[in-house]
């Protein structure tokens, strides 16, 4: 088994669609008057996937660009029309991950914060984020801690509780976690503790 277990990631390449029932245009997105429930989920997690996505595929597009007509790159910002500093930081960030070693369940920002390590030292920390669920901030909370001296986080110091999950739950989860700033494993922990004391007599 190879040590570096990232070139053993192969990337998905699968083309991201968004529901034919939701229309879209550049100021909205107009969708069908009777809608389930279920669907309307559906089509808030692929509008989520294609904007994680799209720093990613900007990034891409600008790298690819910079390499085959360098003389057009500044003309491909000015197509944007977005900051150019983060359409440079996104392009960065692609050179430094090369689509076989991007973590899909992370988003562009989690592999920003690790782009500067070395490969081996990026591969763990984006390991423990993505299986811990930690968010961004999560994970440039243990960087910082790390590079303080303090140790790593111990994964066996944490209880492993496993609870079936309906379909489409995690992903809304995910999402409130991220509102509040918290990584999902102390958003579910936060959640189980208020029920908790609801229920003390």
């Amino acid at each position: 088994m190879p040590k570096n277990r990232d070139r053993m990631r192969t990337p998905i390449r699968r083309r991201i669609g968004l529901d034919e029932r939701a229309l879209t245009r550049r100021t909205g997105l107009d969708l069908p008057s009777e809608l389930p429930l279920e669907d309307w989920q559906r089509i808030g997690r692929q509008i989520f996937v294609i904007s994680d996505a799209s720093a990613w595929w900007l990034g891409d597009w600008l790298v690819y660009g910079q390499n085959r007509y360098p003389e057009r790159y500044q003309r491909a910002l000015d197509e944007t029309g977005l900051n150019y500093q983060t359409l440079r930081n996104y392009a960065w960030v692609a050179r430094k991950f090369e689509p076989s070693v991007r973590h899909e369940g992370l988003s562009i920002q989690h592999h920003a914060e690790v782009a500067a390590l070395p490969a081996e030292e990026r591969e763990r920390w984006l390991d423990r984020a993505e299986r811990f669920g930690w968010s961004r901030n999560k994970l440039r909370q243990h960087l910082k801690a790390s590079r303080a001296g303090e140790p790593e986080p111990d994964p066996v110091r944490d209880t492993l509780l496993q609870v079936p999950v309906e379909p489409g739950k995690v992903s809304r989860w995910r999402e409130a976690a991220d509102v509040t700033g918290n990584d999902l494993g102390e958003w579910i922990s936060e959640q189980l503790d208020r029920a908790a004391d609801d229920e003390d007599p």
